[in-house]
């Protein structure tokens, strides 16, 4: 088993990390977390047309078919760029459900930028941003349905409220409800990862340019020491990632497990990456207007996104112990 990445997927990782560098996402960010969506859907359009929101549809649906692994690879540089909006849903498990309900017609308007969400109760019992997207899904008892937003509440990611939401129309039976859970939360893994990336970045950057003493404070043993720690943290918890796509791509046994030891490992990360980011900058660090204070709140929002850290650790234990 292969868990390097290929020439294609480094590509895919590129191409998409240029576009959204291209973007200004601070300020895309910001302009979400004030209410005004248009410069994120324009982001969202121009992923569109780079395929990563038809990435998990079959060709059936008139998506591209690709697997997990691409996926993830996707998904990690939305989580390091901070892209507002439901991206595990719209990027994963809303493809994958409508896909397994032969609904082509639901999922084709997701390929030219729209967005999607969906609440899968008990486990995800709130869909987020479902007041922002354009598709709002309940998949509840094996059933998918068309549904709406009920009660809305804010996060403390500004950038994304979650909502109860009411079915409206039943629009497919007899789907997979583990599998819509696995994908949701290994999407959120890999963002996760992303994000943790993103953070040690800007803290490696600022220890290298702030000066104390006449000198670097990324000289100094304290500083140098916790951010390798957050280095370990990342480069350990990609490659469960990418284990946990090979998993689903080929339907193993142990996907259950290999996907909740992701999200576990790549929330401790971006955890991990949140705090020392915060001690390495300072006081700069807590303040809103640094771009910092996006990545912090998004980690702390998708900590328990598409299941809670306790949850994923009692489905390993019970993985290891069966």
């Amino acid at each position: 088993m292969r868990f390097l990445l290929d020439t294609e997927h480094l590509d895919l990782a590129g191409s998409i990390d240029a576009m959204l560098a291209r973007a200004d996402m601070p300020a895309v960010v910001r302009a979400w977390n004030d209410g005004d969506h248009a410069p994120g859907r324009a982001v969202w359009r121009r992923l569109a047309d780079t395929g990563v929101t038809a990435l998990l549809a079959s060709e059936e649906a008139g998506g591209v078919g690709a697997g997990a692994v691409e996926m993830v690879v996707a998904a990690e540089q939305l989580g390091r760029h901070c892209v507002p909006g439901p991206v595990a849903e719209t990027v994963a498990v809303v493809p994958v459900v409508l896909s397994a309900a032969g609904r082509a017609d639901l999922a084709e308007p997701l390929f030219a930028g729209d967005l999607a969400t969906i609440a899968v109760p008990d486990e995800v019992p709130y869909a987020a941003d479902a007041v922002a997207a354009d598709l709002v899904l309940l998949l509840q008892d094996s059933t998918l349905h068309v549904a709406e937003p009920d009660v809305t509440h804010a996060s403390v990611d500004r950038s994304r409220h979650i909502s109860t939401v009411v079915a409206r129309e039943s629009v497919a039976t007899d789907i997979d409800t583990q599998r819509a859970l696995e994908i949701g939360a290994l999407a959120t893994a890999a963002q996760l990862v992303g994000l943790a990336s993103a953070m040690l970045s800007t803290a490696s950057d600022h220890a290298r340019n702030r000066t104390q003493f006449g000198r670097p404070i990324g000289s100094f043993q304290a500083v140098k020491h916790h951010l390798a720690d957050v280095a370990i943290a990342v480069e350990m918890a990609r490659p469960l990632v990418h284990g946990a796509a090979l998993a689903i791509d080929s339907g193993a046994v142990t996907t259950g497990r290999d996907v909740s030891a992701a999200k576990v490992a790549c929330g401790r990360a971006a955890d991990l990456a949140a705090r020392t980011a915060l001690q390495t900058l300072g006081a700069i660090g807590y303040t809103a207007e640094h771009d910092l204070s996006l990545y912090l709140t998004k980690t702390r929002a998708l900590q328990s996104a598409w299941g809670t850290a306790a949850r994923h650790r009692r489905t390993v234990l019970s993985a290891i112990t069966a």
